[in-house]
């Protein structure tokens, strides 16, 4: 059999010099769409679609980074991605591309059954995740969920004498924690303090009993990023939290937002 000649040496660009003295906090590559499993609290594994960005820093005396590294670590953990591989995922980004800080986001839809609150019809309602995970001379974790609820103004209630206005409404928070918390509890917290959760399927009997415990329950956007926050202090587990509102307002042409961040101590 014939033998092949070898493949002729190719240059590094990559690794060529610069000379801007001008050091890169991040590349990378952004919004791979990729498989990755994600165990919720009935143990049982959710296989879901994530967006993934993936980073590193890069020194100033190098021109560029190798991109195909990410994909390649990737793909050596295809099937293993999860928020308990994470760490061992960003020191082998770190390796491989001879970084000191490597960045890691998973942004995916995650699915949890909720029950009508009068005919118990049962139906699956999406909220949308990240996992943030970056590893430096330390790893640093942050897990996020974005909730959508009903919010029904308190000064339309007041002044009105027919009815008040009200808008659908995400909230989103970002938590560190020194023990595992679970997305269920933590979107559980969030539906707990605005005028009422939202569901993907309703019979009149439910849709009845939701407007009238909105009604029942108005809150200001400002309400529902104080009420989230006591319900987040109230978590030993917590080290630190993010909440952010945003009401889509239904009169205005505009949102409504609040933003509130502290430490558990």
């Amino acid at each position: 059999m014939e033998k092949r000649a070898p493949m002729p040496q190719m240059p590094d660009m990559q690794k060529s010099r610069d000379t801007r003295k001008i050091a890169i906090d991040k590349v990378g590559v952004k919004d791979i769409r990729y498989p990755i499993v994600v165990q919720d609290k009935q143990k049982v594994q959710q296989h879901t679609v994530a967006r993934v960005n993936m980073y590193v820093d890069l020194p100033e005396h190098f021109k560029g980074t190798h991109m195909s590294r990410f994909i390649e670590v990737l793909n050596l953990y295809h099937g293993e991605i999860s928020v308990e591989n994470m760490e061992t995922i960003l020191a082998e980004m770190k390796q491989r591309l001879e970084a000191d800080r490597a960045h890691l986001e998973f942004e995916f839809p995650y699915f949890i059954e909720k029950t009508a609150p009068v005919s118990g019809a049962r139906s699956l309602l999406e909220y949308q995740c990240r996992m943030l995970g970056t590893l430096d001379g330390s790893f640093d974790f942050i897990l996020e969920a974005s909730v959508p609820v009903t919010s029904l103004c308190p000064c339309s209630k007041e002044i009105s004498e027919r009815g008040a206005h009200n808008q659908r409404s995400i909230v989103s928070v970002q938590i560190r924690y020194s023990e595992h918390i679970w997305l269920e509890d933590l979107i559980a917290w969030v539906e707990q303090c605005a005028s009422c959760e939202v569901y993907a399927l309703l019979k009149r009997e439910d849709e009845k009993a939701v407007t009238e415990r909105a009604y029942d329950n108005p809150m200001f956007v400002e309400d529902m990023v104080r009420a989230v926050t006591e319900k987040l202090r109230a978590v030993d587990e917590i080290t630190w939290f993010k909440v952010q509102c945003e009401n889509f307002e239904s009169i205005h042409n505009h949102s409504a937002y609040a933003m509130v961040e502290g430490e558990n101590f």
